[in-house]
């Protein structure tokens, strides 16, 4: 009997991971190509995981293309480097395979902004009104959706619908101001809201924009207004990315969760990418939820393919339609294939 893993399992439901020590002379990089192998996994992580993580992954992308991903898979385990929502998002498209994620307590601030009792008393008072939600939130707060989104094919799936229709948007203000801004639209907002993201000095970031007159400022779509205002090009993560392989610029100041610079100096090794700082102490601004997955915990949850995502199937069902419905929309756009 593994006394080490009986304690971390018995523990699990507090700690959240498999908290045992993990042989430190081991390669996990070929550890974890092995466990692939072995079990048929496939491991889809975020580009806000860190590095380490993003170099073992099958499949590295934004929310859209994790969520393609993740429909179209044929591995019989999906091991999600992300958050909470995005593994259930997977689950919710695979209730016959297994879904595992290193940390069940890596959630999603945003998320965690929308409680699904609150949010439908909001909807039932706006009874001609749609439900359009970014895909950061939980299963209850889909079910409760109409369509989902990505800030990749928000704009699409707005501009699909009829001018005069009703819409209720949650749960970002933010990405949700800015799209009524670019649409023309007059969504009504849930006022929820990223932490890491709201969080960016306008100040501090115009300093460096000073020290770097050369920089471009890009941005992702949920941040504030007030910063928006100053970014050379807004977008999605992969839109950040992409924008950065093909532009002429040497140099940017990124305002998103630091995890994608990796794949930015990968991509343009000769080019500059300059964090965007917060407003405390820090250089840059991490998501302290993404940044819960280590290496070590990824092993460990592949190994003994726990924390599993669970799900009732009656709420899988209900959750699953809008989904169904944003790659339905994000197809005919030719936004994936």
């Amino acid at each position: 009997m593994n006394i080490a893993f009986e304690n971390a399992k018995k523990n699990l439901p507090i700690k959240g991971f498999l908290d045992m020590p993990v042989d430190p002379s081991l390669d996990l990089f070929v550890e974890i190509k092995k466990l692939k192998e072995e079990k048929n996994a496939i491991i889809l992580a975020h580009y806000y995981q860190e590095a380490d993580i993003q170099d073992v992954a099958d499949y590295l992308g934004d929310s859209l293309g994790l969520a393609q991903q993740a429909e179209k898979t044929n591995a019989d385990m999906i091991v999600f480097a992300g958050v909470h929502f995005m593994a259930e998002t997977a689950k919710i498209l695979n209730p016959t395979k297994k879904v595992v994620l290193p940390d069940l307590k890596a959630g999603c601030s945003l998320a965690d902004s929308a409680p699904a009792d609150a949010f439908k008393k909001f909807k039932e008072a706006y009874p001609d009104h749609i439900v359009i939600t970014y895909i950061n939130c939980t299963a209850e707060i889909k079910s409760l959706s109409d369509i989902i989104c990505t800030s990749g094919n928000v704009e699409k799936i707005i501009e699909s619908l009829p001018a005069d229709q009703k819409i209720i948007f949650a749960p970002d203000r933010n990405l949700g101001a800015y799209i009524n801004k670019k649409t023309g639209r007059n969504m009504l907002l849930w006022d929820g809201s990223c932490i890491v993201h709201e969080i960016f000095s306008l100040e501090k970031i115009l300093s460096l924009k000073q020290a770097n007159p050369d920089a471009k400022i890009i941005a992702h779509p949920e941040c504030e207004e007030v910063l928006l205002n100053h970014a050379d090009y807004i977008g999605s993560t992969t839109q950040l990315l992409n924008y950065t392989k093909t532009d002429a610029a040497q140099a940017y100041i990124v305002a998103t969760e630091t995890g994608i610079l990796h794949q930015m100096e990968k991509n343009s090794p000769h080019k500059k990418f300059i964090p965007a700082p917060p407003d405390n102490a820090c250089a840059c601004n991490d998501c302290p939820y993404m940044k819960l997955n280590t290496l070590e915990k990824l092993y460990l949850c592949m190994k003994y393919e726990l924390p599993e995502i669970a799900m009732d199937e009656q709420l899988r069902l209900a959750a699953k339609k809008p989904i169904d419905r944003m790659l339905e929309i994000s197809r005919h756009a030719g936004l994936i294939k």
